[in-house]
This record gives C-alpha cells, structure tokens and sequence, in this order.
C-alpha cells in the first residue's frame, strides 16, 4: 500500500496585538450587538415581540389613566339619577337629520310597564344633547383630598350620557368602571409586593443554606400549594370582622392573596440559588466575609432578577382574578370601595343579566387585562434571555 506524504502545514502565528474593538471583519450590525450591554439586547428582543409591546403600551395607558379617574369619569362615584334606573347603554352619534354637528346622544323617554314591573326605554330624537369636553361637571376630591370639578367629557346641560347603560340605582356603570380600576389594578401591584418579599426571602434563604432550612421550606409551600385556593380565600376573608372599614378590608384582601401566591416564586427562587451558589464569584464573597443576606441580595438575586420581573407579570393577574372572585361572592371588598369585581356582584342574579346584560360588561376590562399581563409577560421572559 502507498501512503503518500504529505508536507507539514505551516502554523502561522499573527504577533500584532488583539484589538477586541476592530472591526475589519466585522460589520457596524455585528459590532452593535458585540458591544450591546444586556439590558440593550433584552430591549431589542423584547421589540421583536409585537404583541408584548402593545400589550405593555395598553398596561402603562390604563394605568396612567387610574392615576385620573375622577377627571376621566363623566360623573363622580356618588351621583344617582333615580329617573334613569337600569338605563340601557346610549350611542354616540355625530350627524342628525343630515347634519353634523358633533357628538351627542339622543334623550330618552321612559314608561313602566305594568305586566312586567320594569322601565321601558326609547330614544327620543327630537331630544339632541350635545356632549361637553373639558368641562365643569360633577364635583369631586381628587383622590380623596383636592376638590375639583373638572372632566375631560361631561353630559349636556340639564341632560345625561350613559355609555354603558346604569345600574339598579341610576347610577353610570362606565364611570364606575374607571373608578374600579383604580382598585382592582393596584392590588395587584400590593400584594405581589407582599408575594415577592416573602418568595425571595423564604426561597432564598432555603436555596442558600440548605439542608433543614430547604426542608422546612419546601413541607411548608407542599402544605399550602395542596389547599384549593378558593375555599382557602373564602375562610381567611370570612376571618376579617364585618365592622371594619373598606380602607382595612383592601388591605386586608391583599395581604391574604399575597400570602397564598408567595411559594411558586419561592420554589422559583430556590432552584436558581442552588445552582448559582457554588459559582466562583460567590465563594469569592463567602472569602471575602460577605454576610449571607449580602450575598443573597447583592450577587445572588440580581443574576436572575429579569427572571423575576417575568414571573411579576404573570403573577399580577392572578391577584386581579383573586379579588374580583372574592368581591363577586360578597366575600371581599364591599361598598363603598368599587372594584370590578364589586361592580359584577350586582350581576349574580341569572335574571338582571338576562334583563339588563350591560351590568355584566365589567368582565370585559378584567379578561383585556389578564391577557395584557400574559402577553407581556411573555415577551418579557423571551427577553431575559436575549442569547437564546
């Protein structure tokens, strides 16, 4: 057999001195993403997913608009017009007879019928009220403290707008709406407060050392993950007494459900800390005589805590579902506190929301919202890790 032989290759060894920043072979696209830090690539990621971003731009909007819900509402939470119980929805129309002339509703005209008990509504067209914007309309104390009386739309003079109808006291479901959110979006953000200290404290602190701390731990999140989480809200808000205040029962509600939604970030927390402990910069932290609770808070949670804000995301909207569950039932928030989930307590008889279905429209913004939450919540977990 003949083995041809073959010349040894030459090893070239280039003696300039590396330049990381040169950008000979490197085009200005693939020099930006070298030296994008880690937040800028999370954000490029997170561009990419479109329905995250409108998701997040819906969120911060509805939130922003709970910082003025009195200015938005076209009536202040206390205003009832008895000549107009269980008023149907109106449309806004901009033409009459041919004619623009901006928005308004029509008038309506009532009678009650005697066979049924109940108020018949009908347009009036010969009834044109015109609607006002930025305008002086119901008085109110801005957030409880600021009198004020300034609306971005109000109804006509001597008139009434009902965009989403009224309920059994005459009173303006959208407006009450507005109002609701305020309350129902914010005790989301309270109580995964409360779920965060608690997860990270507890799931920290049993990833960290171990041993019968990580035993204690993990028996204790077993025996509360195994209780069904609805009766187990039902008992503990049965708990607070009838003759507290609706401030001390908000509270109240939202210490309970951040203390039942703590132990899937706990678990979450754990895992990582196992794996991340025996790193070399944390045993260079452990030499250098870090404190443990430095170690945790300093080098240990910031490693994952994009991770976390993801989890936030998709945590908040179980609160929001935990509150309107319990104020549906009667068990949670009362008035005069509103909350969506207050406003669909008025919806539990089977026969008002066959006869005046608008009172169910409340669910409409807390499905648009649990999904907002979910959507971007998955964008933010793709973008945590943007090499992937």
């Amino acid at each position: 057999m003949n083995v041809e032989k073959t010349s040894a290759i030459e090893h070239y060894v280039n003696e300039e001195p590396f330049d990381p920043r040169a950008i000979e072979t490197m085009t200005p696209e693939q020099e930006k993403v070298f030296l994008a830090s880690q937040k800028r690539l999370m954000w490029w990621k997170f561009k990419r997913h479109r329905v995250a971003v409108i998701s997040g731009l819906f969120l911060a909007f509805i939130y922003l608009a709970t910082l003025i819900s009195e200015v938005i509402a076209p009536y202040s939470l206390e205003t009832r017009n008895s000549k107009f119980i269980y008023a149907p929805p109106q449309g806004i129309h901009l033409f009459h007879e041919g004619e623009f002339i901006g928005p308004f509703v029509y008038g309506y005209k009532s009678k009650l019928d005697l066979d049924t008990l109940r108020r018949i509504y009908t347009e009036d067209t010969s009834d044109v009220q015109k609607l006002r914007f930025f305008c002086s309309g119901d008085a109110y104390r801005f957030w409880g403290f600021i009198k004020g009386d300034f609306h971005i739309m109000c109804p006509a003079e001597g008139g009434q707008v009902f965009l989403l109808g009224s309920d059994r006291l005459g009173r303006d479901v959208f407006s009450r709406m507005i109002y609701g959110a305020r309350i129902s979006l914010t005790i989301g953000l309270v109580g995964i407060s409360i779920s965060f200290v608690l997860g990270i404290v507890i799931g920290g602190l049993a990833g960290y050392y171990g041993g019968w701390v990580d035993l204690v731990a993990q028996r204790m999140i077993e025996v509360i993950q195994s209780l069904p989480a609805i009766p187990l809200w039902l008992a503990l808000a049965a708990i607070m007494p009838v003759t507290w205040s609706p401030i001390l029962v908000y509270f109240g509600i939202t210490i309970i459900l951040g203390l039942i939604d703590w132990t899937g970030l706990a678990r979450a927390v754990r895992s990582k800390l196992l794996a991340l402990r025996e790193e070399d910069y944390i045993l260079a932290a452990r030499l250098m005589g870090a404190k443990p609770s430095r170690i945790i808070g300093n080098h240990l949670v910031p490693g994952f805590m994009s991770h976390l804000i993801a989890s936030a995301t998709i945590t908040i909207p179980t609160m929001i579902l935990g509150e309107t569950a319990l104020s549906f039932l009667g068990l949670g928030l009362r008035s005069p506190i509103v909350s969506w989930g207050v406003l669909l307590n008025e919806a539990q008889n089977i026969n008002v929301v066959a006869l005046y279905p608008w009172l169910i429209l409340p669910v409409v913004p807390v499905i648009l919202v649990i999904l907002a939450f979910n959507f971007f919540g998955d964008g933010l977990r793709d973008a945590a890790d943007p090499y992937g």
